[in-house]
């Protein structure tokens, strides 16, 4: 994949091993029931699986190392085997910000890590991903769940200057780890410690984020600030509102999109990149 960056956006799907995540909590929490969601989104020309098996939302309870592997491991094998015995070319992303099971994931089989926290929480979790060498997604956070609706005052300069001052903070640290500059992807992280005027900010902005050359990925789908802008307290009911933000991705020039519903959009990024890029 790495090879296509700048040619097109890819489509990351998202594929929640919880019982309480704010969309679809308890939906893919069984091994069969992610596995037929991987080969729905695989098929469906989604580039990257995102399986993720800690909620994230905003007052999300932490669930501990070991409970997260127990939800983790039998699908992520699952899957692993099925997409190496169909030949189907989707990778498979784990989305944790613990060094243990990240080590744990990708001797499951996992090629990437999306960090939520960018080495924060857990600063081990750069030297497993320099020994390895696989893609790090470095996500823009501050905070954790219960604290960063708290932390949004990013000072005079705004939150563009914010975000990429900060990515580039966190950037120096994984250098310094040992990580490697082409391993990194680089998420704003819409929705954490942003307001919803602040997300629109940074969603105008995105162009501000590629003046490093690292890949830009962005997680808009579902999101809270698409339901207060659209009056619509249904996560599952704000697909179009993520398609607009979608499209205004492509036409920044983002690399990757991370989102639920992963048919749908993977159409939008095709018809998007015809007419942007």
């Amino acid at each position: 994949m790495g090879g296509s960056w700048g040619q097109r956006t890819q489509v990351m799907g998202v594929i929640n091993l919880t019982p309480d995540s704010f969309s679809d909590g308890g939906r893919f929490d069984h091994p069969d029931q992610a596995l037929k969601q991987a080969l729905r989104f695989a098929t469906a020309g989604v580039s990257v699986l995102d399986l993720g098996a800690q909620s994230t939302r905003p007052n999300a309870e932490d669930v501990g190392s070991a409970e997260e592997l127990r939800r983790l491991l039998p699908s992520l094998r699952l899957i692993r085997a099925a997409i190496d015995a169909e030949s189907l070319p989707a990778l498979i992303s784990v989305d944790t910000y613990r060094a243990s099971v990240a080590a744990a994931a990708l001797e499951a089989g996992a090629d990437w890590i999306n960090d939520i926290s960018g080495g924060c929480r857990d600063p081990e979790i750069l030297k497993v991903v320099a020994d390895v060498g696989c893609p790090y997604v470095l996500m823009h956070s501050r905070g954790d769940s219960q604290t960063m609706d708290g932390l949004v005052d990013y000072g005079a300069a705004g939150v563009v200057a914010g975000v990429l001052r900060e990515l580039r903070l966190s950037t120096e640290t994984a250098l310094a780890a040992g990580i490697r500059q082409d391993q990194l992807i680089w998420d704003p992280g819409l929705g954490f410690a942003k307001t919803t005027e602040q997300n629109l900010e940074l969603l105008r902005g995105l162009e501000r984020l590629k003046v490093d050359g690292i890949p830009l990925l962005v997680g808009p789908s579902r999101k809270r600030f698409i339901g207060a802008l659209l009056n619509e307290p249904r996560p599952k009911a704000r697909l179009w509102g993520t398609a607009a933000v979608v499209a205004r991705c492509v036409a920044a020039g983002v690399d990757v999109v991370r989102v639920h519903d992963g048919a749908a959009i993977a159409q939008v990024t095709r018809m998007a990149d015809a007419l942007w890029r």
